[in-house]
């Protein structure tokens, strides 16, 4: 399977699901059998999912990319026998890290909800091809995540607007709104995206939805 097709959940989800550490191996950049050259875009996505690791606690190091071919037995070798010694180390996920497993199982779960916000806020960077590994520290960068999380668009219905048509229920992807007729809709900010196609749904001369910033944890480093 083509680097590009592994999706920023299934890290995640992998670290949820109690792996202490994860190893994506592809081929070299710009060596594409595909032409797709989507081992940039899985570049992409794990220089974002390391900073992401950090800001919930997690060492970064727990996650690793490298591009070989299919010729480079020896070399595979070395890399895994050094990310082994790496993530034994670190020692079993929560152990290791700045946040207890306890506490970190449900901000993964949090970011995994997240991720198609995620994908639509940095869609213009996880799309970028790096020609240099001196870019990958400065793709993203702290305090841009600290941002990201930390003032999120949140949505919400002002019951007093509402007309209960219903259009901005049926756009939502996620099935976040739910309502009745002549009672005013509500979005279930756990399931919401914070993609914004209600507010762009929502007929003008409503006006019912308001954006807002909001943090995903009240309490992070």
């Amino acid at each position: 399977m083509c680097t590009g097709r592994v999706d920023l959940e299934m890290v995640l989800r992998a670290f949820l699901n109690g792996a202490d550490g994860v190893f994506i191996g592809g081929c070299r950049l710009n060596e594409c059998n595909y032409t797709t050259q989507g081992n940039y875009d899985a570049l992409n996505m794990v220089l974002l999912c390391k900073k992401i690791l950090e800001y919930i606690g997690v060492n970064s190091d727990r996650l690793r990319i490298e591009f070989m071919t299919s010729g480079d037995g020896i070399l595979f070798a070395e890399i895994m026998n050094e990310f082994g010694k790496q993530v034994r180390k670190a020692g079993p996920l929560g152990t290791g890290d700045e946040t207890a497993l306890d506490e970190l199982k449900p901000r993964l779960e949090k970011i995994i909800k997240l991720v198609p916000y995620i994908k639509i806020m940095k869609n213009g960077k996880l799309g970028r091809r790096l020609v240099s590994s001196e870019e990958y520290d400065s793709l993203f960068s702290k305090d841009e995540i600290d941002r990201l999380f930390g003032e999120m668009d949140t949505y919400q219905i002002n019951p007093e607007k509402c007309q209960s048509c219903g259009i901005c229920a049926r756009q939502c992807p996620v099935e976040a709104i739910s309502g009745e007729k002549k009672t005013p809709y509500t979005i279930d900010q756990d399931k919401c995206i914070r993609c914004g196609t209600c507010l762009e749904a929502c007929p003008s001369r409503f006006n019912a939805i308001s954006r807002y910033k909001s943090a995903l944890f009240k309490v992070i480093k």
